[in-house]
């Protein structure tokens, strides 16, 4: 079992739509209020803990809360509500599937339409304008009593824990960070650490990054760290050749490419060498897609790094992961932290102190 698996999973459970995180955020507070120094907010809705607030060199930790959802678009005659994504959702995954709309009153349960076998199926070139949710209502009047254009849903998904082994459920993209993240500051916290730490649970990634550069932009990290997800291959269909291999249960995942500073990965490979621990490798030649690229361009330029979890079913309802690679993730930070005396220098071109 993952240690404070109950309170992931109570992440889990809670909605968290980009630009709705208040609860989570509020959750996550809660809890990693004893373990820090100061606990800092901003306006972008970042919540982020800090432990040695005085020290010089400062690392930044970023795992989104946010997950992906529905925006509600349009409210039609008949009481059928019209939708369009709010991150990268696929409407092919969607026919069929329970919603909770988010109201500002009230959550309502919702159903998206799905056209009968009978009557020609589902189209094959499905777009959102071809989708909604059936709430049940009768007309306009009566479902705007409880909902409003521009109301976010999510999938009616609990999530579970498959043979003892892995969770699956909707949004592991990226609560999970945020998880692993609130855990490394807890476990720093017993620790005599030599550098400042920040471990933020960031909003908006799934939409537009902005609280990762809200949060770098205030504090100003020596570097940064993303803990996210990434595109698990070890599952029926996928192009190993394309894709890559990554597996569940065979450790975290380290980027390689343009955007990585090649020292924080030698830190981190350090690390899982000493933990004898398997990591794996995945290309991010450009960019990563993730917090990093937003933290990356914040003042004069932040030296980063990702650390990522192997996800299956990537952005839909029952995405999976492995409990055993979040403790090695969880574990393999602490350690690459717990080793840092505050006067490395991240510049490639300079000798190591």
């Amino acid at each position: 079992m993952l240690e404070n698996q109950s309170f992931l999973m109570d992440l889990l459970k809670t909605p968290s739509p980009s630009s709705m995180e208040m609860e989570i955020q509020k959750k996550w507070m809660n809890y990693i209020r004893p373990y820090a120094d100061e606990i800092k907010t901003d306006h972008a809705g970042n919540v982020i803990g800090v432990l040695n607030p005085d020290a010089k060199f400062k690392v930044l930790l970023a795992g989104h809360s946010d997950e992906i959802g529905f925006v509600i678009t349009r409210i039609e005659d008949n009481g059928f509500l019209r939708i369009s994504k709010m991150g990268g959702i696929s409407p092919k995954i969607a026919v069929g599937m329970k919603v909770h709309i988010l109201g500002e009153n009230q959550t309502l349960t919702g159903v998206i339409g799905a056209n009968a076998e009978h009557h020609g199926g589902v189209k094959e070139k499905l777009e959102f304008e071809d989708l909604y949710i059936d709430c049940g209502a009768k007309s306009k009047d009566e479902i705007a009593k409880s909902v409003q254009i521009g109301d976010l849903a999510i999938y009616k998904r609990e999530p579970e824990v498959l043979m003892d082994r892995y969770i699956t459920g909707r949004g592991l993209d990226n609560r999970t960070g945020a998880f692993m993240v609130a855990e490394v500051l807890r476990k720093l916290s017993e620790k005599d650490i030599q550098v400042g730490v920040y471990a933020a649970s960031t909003v908006n990634e799934e939409t537009n990054m902005g609280g990762a550069y809200f949060a770098a932009a205030g504090i100003k990290p020596t570097m940064a760290i993303a803990c996210d997800v990434t595109f698990a291959t070890d599952y029926p269909g996928v192009n190993t050749t394309k894709h890559g291999d990554i597996q569940l249960d065979k450790g975290p995942v380290l980027a390689k490419g343009a955007p990585i500073n090649r020292k924080i990965n030698k830190l981190l490979q350090h690390s899982a060498q000493n933990l004898n621990m398997a990591v794996q490798y995945e290309l991010t030649p450009r960019n990563t897609g993730t917090d990093a690229d937003k933290m990356r361009y914040t003042g004069a330029g932040v030296p980063i790094s990702l650390v990522s979890l192997p996800l299956r079913y990537m952005h839909s309802p029952v995405e999976t992961a492995s409990m055993k690679d979040m403790e090695e993730e969880i574990d393999l930070i602490v350690h690459m932290i717990e080793g840092l005396k505050g006067n490395e220098s991240l510049n490639p071109l300079e000798d190591e102190h």
